[in-house]
């Protein structure tokens, strides 16, 4: 082996997967077996956060570079000048295998540009992950980005192998991928994605019925939008989110911030600021809808189609239904505890157990984990909160703001709250 040259292609390969974040293995549960290596269970992705906060590692690279598409957004797009460079199915088995055991990666995030024909490159993909678990017998985490136009026997082979499946929306509105993709149709993305869902639900539906029925992409499927390319609002992203989660049943979508590194009249200028706030945003809206209950037209709406960029989808929300509170922490049901700006899950359902054995206080909820810096201007006790004299004024965002510990500082705003994406949004 040419080590040298595979290095370069490491370097080349994991440099261009970098813009690539829909990857998470949250939810996957292959269990070590045999004496192999490796164990999905609970594992995450290179430097990056399971649900349980655990830092965690994956190789993260793309089988190749090349590609017979010309996305304008895309950094491997087949006319910009760029180094090309394409690992072998067996290097990249012998990387993962190598790099496991060196103990630097618990798993593969595989992705590729297409070269030749979209069969011939899932073909390829799906060939790695066979080899890692029957050759190899690899237990380790495997995510693989499968690949739009690929025939629905390779998507599932590549369900028996890989832990989860993604299929990238990539432009979140058809017309978006037309202007900057326009050899590509969200229907080549949509039918894969549909082929999974299908497939996860015949797969759960067999194994209920017999035990040595394999598992299928037992974390999922997931898929990631760019966001700032476009011109589209927040509530067409958001809407589009909802629409796939609720009708595809995906376990994430991801956002990820235009980064320009491609001149193109199409695209926003070289220099352009990456739009990191919105994306977070975003991911604390998308959080709002999986664990609070909330709908996507509650979050934004035509009249305000984009998040605020100074403070959280939820305290937004609070603000434009200023009606709806105080809420009174010792009786209002468990889903309007939920929509409290600064209680979480964990902390609402802390809150409902221990109301029943005591009057709450704010230093109760203090305890409990509720950010009480946002939570007491909208709460009500049995004892009189002082804070709620603000409620009604037209200052109160301003004194949230004020009272914000915030991890960046930027020029609109005295302050801003930026909340990891993999946080519970509270």
């Amino acid at each position: 082996m040419n080590y040298d040259r595979i290095k370069e292609k490491l370097e080349i390969l994991a440099d261009a997967a970098k813009y690539d974040v829909s990857c998470s293995s949250s939810g996957g549960t292959r269990k070590n077996t045999n004496k192999g290596l490796g164990n999905s269970h609970a594992s995450g992705i290179c430097h990056t956060f399971t649900e349980d906060g655990r830092c965690v590692s994956l190789l993260k690279i793309l089988l190749t570079n090349y590609c017979i598409y010309d996305c304008a957004y895309c950094v491997s797009r087949k006319s910009n000048d760029i180094q090309r460079a394409a690992f072998t199915v067996e290097e990249v088995v012998d990387l993962t295998i190598n790099f496991y055991r060196r103990n630097y990666i618990e798993g593969l995030f595989l992705s590729s540009g297409i070269f030749n024909t979209p069969d011939f490159t899932m073909e390829r993909l799906v060939r790695i992950a066979k080899k890692l678990r029957l050759e190899h017998n690899f237990n380790g985490y495997i995510h693989l980005k499968t690949i739009p136009g690929a025939s629905d026997e390779l998507m599932q082979e590549a369900g028996l192998y890989a832990d989860r499946l993604s299929v990238n929306l990539e432009i979140p509105t058809q017309s978006g991928l037309k202007l900057l993709a326009p050899e590509k149709d969200h229907q080549q993305m949509i039918k894969p994605m549909g082929f999974v869902k299908d497939a996860l639900v015949q797969y759960k539906e067999e194994r209920q019925k017999f035990k040595s029925t394999p598992k299928f992409a037992p974390a999922g499927q997931s898929t990631q939008m760019i966001i700032g390319a476009t011109q589209e609002t927040d509530l067409q992203i958001i809407k589009v989110a909802d629409h796939f989660y609720n009708n595809f049943n995906l376990k994430r979508v991801y956002y990820s911030g235009y980064v320009p590194v491609l001149s193109d009249t199409r695209l926003p200028a070289l220099g352009t600021e990456v739009p990191m706030v919105r994306e977070n945003r975003l991911y604390q809206a998308d959080w709002l809808m999986r664990f609070y209950g909330f709908k996507a037209d509650e979050i934004v709406d035509r009249q305000n189609p984009f998040l605020d960029l100074e403070v959280d989808p939820k305290i937004s929300w609070a603000l434009r239904n200023i009606d709806q509170f105080p809420i009174n922490i010792q009786q209002a049901p468990l889903e309007m505890i939920f929509r409290i700006p600064g209680v979480g899950v964990k902390s609402a359902y802390k809150i409902v157990h221990a109301r029943r054995f005591q009057s709450l206080s704010l230093e109760h909820l203090k305890k409990m984990g509720v950010a009480t810096n946002r939570a007491k201007y909208f709460i009500d006790f049995k004892i009189q909160n002082n804070h709620l004299k603000h409620l009604s004024t037209i200052h109160l965002k301003q004194i949230i703001l004020d009272e914000s510990k915030t991890k960046y500082q930027k020029t609109f705003s005295n302050q801003l709250s930026l909340l990891n994406e993999h946080s519970f949004l509270r």
